[in-house]
């Protein structure tokens, strides 16, 4: 017999064996623990078939398959109903039996009195859920003595949130002391919870009392457990602990927890991503599922920080085939892997190409015939494209080209590009070729079928080469942490923002708009990097700043729209359209023809002065030098003149 056997035969036996206490306790009460010699006739001859008929139902449950060192709410629920069950089956058989006692004398042992049957039910159940409480118990405590023998150092932790989320944490934490964590209690801003203990840890007051709470109880670390709490909340609750000289860590949403898709094992420093200076802007799934459901999807440059992202929201709107385009092989490994796991039942095609490929792209739109195309592939970092302009123009501008044109031949429904803010008065290669981009998808709404539309944000938190990441780096190195100018703002969106806004366009865009996010004000590089100097745990004179000067084609300023756009709301309170003069294509394809002959055999001065001519709001503007490099300039940006003339540039392609 295996061991298995045994070990379920041995639970089985202990089950019988409570219920049958349970039972003998129930007549006992039920007489005041002098159970007169018919009533024992009746207990030794109704027991058997009470027990069996009780731990039947248990069965019929599927309870004893639960393991009882991980009981829960689901088998206690169960083991209710059962017993429930049975007490009802049993009062039913009182009823009809007693009609028959004066009939056959004996029948009165066929059944049980009605004041047993109801002392029995909380018995049998208290019974049954406590044999497995007793050994989650048992199997906790030795898993913490073992795990205490290891030298595991405690940290003594306050949890801020007693609602739900917090609730849930303290529950992990208990069960998990190789974690290291030893909760002290709770802080929570609701009055009527103060005093109160929650699962065995007390509220002790509101965050405004974190500092007098971690001096009386010898905290050294707090945990922010509210489930979806908003930027503005986090931030501050973060301020009032480090105030307070703790650390501060957060957990996932507790949708996640929930779903068991984390656990504390991954709990997370603060991210600068919970502390936007403005709530997030949710927009409208409804309108995107409508439009994406069922339909095939092309997404260009997939494997990018924005380009996978948008796989990832696109798949949960159940297209019917999502197509991953991405030149990087790594890149596009991993975010077709993701997706196999993450979403199996979806259908991906996963296309090594590069969308300046024109042989390759036609084939593509050929086999798959997308409805909806997301134009996601572009070089982004604008010193790189400042050293290599010809290459910007090539990726941005005709791989734009070459995309909308295919997707307009072959008849896509629509097609939304992924511009930037640098595009708007560009003073960067990288800008100016956006913004030709912009122009050439205007152009082609105005005559195609196709819905043609833009998305303009701002910078990306998080995005891949952006200011996070690379201060993280510095920071962890102890740093100095670079910033170009102390005066430098941008604004910021964080990663579901920015793709939730590129489907909420393609689902809105009627032809030739410029959708434009509401990022709020703009913020300055060097807050953020304090910020996240301070939510790394340092003070903010143990990690220095520098100042390092703008780089090449950096402006301090950035715009979200021209003037002349008049930008105008939407259906949505925070995305917005702008609209321009209409282009003329005809006019814009011959101008492109030229540019296309400047990038392949020009100078990098000569692709410089041509997007100059095709961009007149191009200006090669940049601030001053500072002064010094480690301290705090006011400098403001002052504008270059064009480094050749617009119509020399014309001659040259002419």
């Amino acid at each position: 017999m295996s061991r298995t056997t045994v070990f379920r035969s041995a639970q089985a036996a202990l089950d019988i064996a409570g219920l049958f206490i349970a039972l003998w306790l129930a007549f006992e009460l039920r007489f005041d623990w002098d159970i007169p010699p018919g009533m024992w006739r009746r207990l030794l001859f109704t027991g058997p078939y009470v027990v069996a008929m009780q731990y039947g139902l248990l069965a019929a449950l599927g309870i004893p398959r639960f393991a009882w060192r991980y009981v829960g709410l689901r088998e206690v629920t169960r083991i209710l109903l059962a017993s429930c069950v049975a007490s009802a089956v049993l009062s039913a058989t009182r009823l009809i039996a007693g009609s028959v006692v004066h009939v056959a004398g004996f029948a009165q042992y066929s059944f049980l009195p009605l004041g047993v049957i109801a002392i029995d039910l909380p018995l049998a159940f208290l019974g049954t859920v406590g044999l497995r409480a007793l050994r989650r118990i048992s199997s906790e405590q030795a898993e913490v003595r073992r795990l205490r023998t290891q030298d595991t150092e405690f940290v003594r932790t306050l949890l801020v949130g007693a609602g739900r989320g917090g609730v849930m944490v303290a529950k992990e934490i208990a069960a998990r002391p190789e974690l290291g964590i030893l909760p002290v209690g709770f802080v929570d801003d609701d009055p009527l919870k103060h005093g109160s203990v929650i699962h065995g840890l007390r509220v002790f007051g509101g965050v405004k009392e974190v500092r007098r709470i971690a001096r009386q109880m010898g905290i050294h670390q707090a945990i922010i457990a509210i489930s979806n709490a908003p930027g503005s909340a986090v931030r501050a609750i973060s301020n009032a602990c480090r105030t307070a000289g703790l650390e501060v860590k957060i957990i996932p949403g507790l949708y996640r927890l929930v779903g068991g898709e984390i656990n504390l094992t991954r709990l997370r420093n603060v991210a600068i991503e919970d502390l936007l200076r403005r709530e997030a802007v949710v927009l409208d799934d409804d309108s995107i599922s409508a439009d994406l459901r069922g339909k095939v999807v092309l997404v260009s440059g997939a494997g990018g920080s924005i380009g996978s992202e948008i796989c990832r929201q696109v798949s949960r709107f159940q297209p019917k085939l999502l197509v991953l385009v991405e030149r990087a092989e790594n890149a596009l490994f991993e975010i077709h892997r993701e997706l196999s796991e993450n979403a199996p039942d979806l259908a991906v095609a996963p296309c090594i190409a590069d969308v300046c490929d024109a042989a390759r792209m036609d084939e593509l739109f050929a086999t798959f015939r997308p409805d909806a195309v997301f134009h996601a592939a572009a070089h982004k970092h604008v010193p790189m494209m400042e050293w290599n302009p010809a290459e910007a123009v090539k990726n941005n501008i005709f791989g734009t080209k070459l995309l909308a044109d295919l997707a307009s031949e072959y008849g896509t429904r629509s097609f939304v590009m992924i511009s930037t803010d640098k595009a708007v008065n560009p003073t960067s290669v990288m800008g100016a070729s956006k913004r030709v981009a912009e122009r050439y998808i205007q152009s082609l709404a105005a005559h195609s079928g196709t819905r043609f539309v833009t998305v303009r944000f701002g910078n990306v938190l998080g995005s891949n080469g952006s200011v996070v990441p690379i201060f993280r780096e510095q920071i962890a190195r102890g740093g100095p942490v670079t910033v170009t100018h102390p005066e430098m703002k941008r604004y910021f969106m964080t990663i579901p923002e920015a793709c939730q806004l590129v489907l909420q366009a393609g689902s809105m865009g009627r032809g030739g708009e410029i959708f434009i996010l509401d990022m709020g004000e703009p913020v300055k590089i060097v807050d953020l990097a304090r910020d996240l100097i301070e939510l790394s745990g340092f003070a903010p004179d143990e990690i220095e700043i520098v100042f390092s000067g703008v780089r090449p084609g950096e402006k301090l300023y950035e715009e979200l729209s021209f003037s002349e756009e008049n930008t105008e709301k939407t259906r949505h309170p925070k995305i917005y359209i702008g609209r321009t003069r209409e282009e003329r294509g005809e006019q814009l394809r011959a101008t492109l023809e030229r540019l296309a002959v400047v990038s392949r055999q020009g100078s990098t001065d000569e692709v410089k002065a041509f997007l100059h001519a095709l961009v007149p709001e191009y200006a090669g503007s940049r601030p001053a030098p500072l002064e010094s490099a480690r301290v705090p300039s006011t400098a403001r940006a002052s504008e270059d003149s064009i480094p050749a003339p617009a119509a020399q540039a014309l001659r040259t392609v002419g």
